[in-house]
């Protein structure tokens, strides 16, 4: 499935000019970026989409550790991508997506959106980026957590002050800070030369 290049997320790495249509992702349409842009247009190991399925068809491709069954499958935020060397989707200040070698190799950073409290007292947590999983642990909305391929969860990081923080979206988008201060939905930042008051479905814990 295809949509026009000018009805396409303003966050894909594409030129506005070019052909008509592009390739439109799986799921998370204006949050993810399609395997086949991000092999041919963003780490450019690939001319056209007929060489990009051919590694989908070799199975060469991953995400999140699952082969890539489809040239349109979404890579979402903070998702790992393996395509020769293993890259996490990140968001530049430009508000353009980017792929960057994974430094914390076979883990990814996911945010806890929602959670529910489910049969025998497993809590269930719902990710940014679709994942659900089902923990024990006292982890809260808001929280981040570091999941390796397995959905396993390997490391917690709770919303308090004095903790990294990576902008998603607003005029800070793709800047680091530190929490300075939280009050009810909100989170004071302090960046290098600046201070800013968000919405804490803006940031995500590093």
């Amino acid at each position: 499935m295809y949509q026009t290049r000018q009805s396409s997320s303003t966050k894909l790495p594409i030129p506005r000019k070019g052909t008509k249509y592009v390739a439109i992702a799986s799921s998370h349409r204006y949050d993810s970026v399609p395997a086949v842009i991000a092999v041919r247009n963003m780490l450019k190991l690939a001319k056209t989409a007929k060489e990009v399925r051919m590694m989908v068809n070799l199975k060469i491709l991953k995400i999140n550790g699952r082969v890539v069954m489809d040239k349109r499958e979404s890579i979402k935020l903070f998702n790992t991508f393996d395509a020769g060397k293993q890259y996490i989707l990140t968001l530049l200040q430009t508000g353009k997506f980017a792929l960057e070698e994974n430094k914390n190799k076979d883990l990814r950073l996911c945010k806890v959106v929602n959670k529910t409290l489910i049969a025998k007292n497993k809590i269930q947590l719902n990710l940014h980026d679709g994942t659900n999983i089902l923990t024990n642990d006292k982890i809260s909305v808001g929280d981040s957590v570091y999941l390796d391929l397995s959905n396993k969860i390997k490391k917690h990081i709770s919303l308090e002050k004095g903790k990294e923080v990576f902008i998603l979206s607003g005029k800070y988008t793709g800047m680091k800070g530190k929490i300075e201060g939280i009050e009810g939905k909100k989170v004071d930042v302090k960046f290098k030369d600046k201070e800013a008051q968000l919405n804490q479905y803006q940031v995500i814990l590093l």
